[in-house]
C-alpha cells in the first residue's frame, strides 16, 4: 500500500509540501491524461490531501480557500481539480478553475531556463484579498508554483504554502 510520506520544501518565499516523492509514485503519475488516471489520482487524492485538509482544519478553524492551478479539463476531467476536490470540508471553500494559465506550454522534461522564458501567463477570476493553500500535482524547480503566486498576490490572495502529491526533486 502507499503511504504518504510528507516532506517540506522551500521555493523562494513559499513552503511547498509534498505528499510522495515523485519516484515512488512515478507511474501512477503518468496516467493523468488516460482513463485510469482518474481513479489513480482521486485514490491518492484521498490517502494524501483528504486527511491533510481533515488535520488542518481540527488545528486551525479558520475557514480557508484552496486554490487549484490551472484545473482545465484534459480526457474527460482535471487532474489538480481531483486533488482539490478531496479537501472538500465545511471550513474549506474551494475556487475550482480560477487560477488558468494562457500558455499552455508543457514543462515536462523542460530545463529550469526553458520554464522561465515560457511562463504559464495564470488568470485569476477568484476571491481576492482571501486566504488561500494553492494546489498542484508535481513540483520540479518551482517556477509554476512561484508563477501562481505572483499572480494571486496581486490580487490580494496570502497564499499560505502550497501542496503537491509528488516532488521530483525530493
Amino acid at each position: 500500500m502507499l503511504q504518504p510520506s510528507v516532506t517540506k520544501r522551500q521555493i523562494g518565499t513559499l513552503e511547498v509540501y509534498s505528499f510522495f516523492k515523485y519516484q515512488h509514485i512515478e507511474d501512477l503519475l503518468l496516467t493523468k491524461h488516460t482513463p485510469q488516471g482518474f481513479q489513480l489520482y482521486k485514490a491518492l487524492a484521498d490517502i494524501s490531501f483528504r486527511p491533510f485538509i481533515a488535520n488542518f482544519i481540527r488545528e486551525d478553524n479558520r475557514e480557508i480557500t484552496i486554490i487549484g492551478i490551472d484545473e482545465t479539463i484534459k480526457n474527460g476531467y482535471s487532474h489538480v481539480a481531483l486533488l482539490t476536490h478531496a479537501m472538500k470540508h465545511p471550513q474549506v471553500k474551494i475556487q475550482y478553475a480560477k487560477l488558468l494559465a494562457e500558455n499552455k506550454v508543457t514543462y515536462a522534461g523542460k530545463s529550469l531556463q526553458y520554464r522561465l522564458q515560457n511562463p504559464r501567463q495564470f488568470r485569476y477570476t477568484g476571491e481576492e484579498h482571501i486566504e488561500a493553500i494553492l494546489v498542484d500535482d508535481i513540483v520540479t524547480t518551482g517556477t509554476t508554483l512561484q508563477e501562481a503566486k505572483a499572480v494571486l498576490q496581486l490580487q490580494g490572495v496570502e497564499v499560505l504554502f502550497a501542496l503537491t502529491l509528488a516532488d521530483a526533486k525530493a
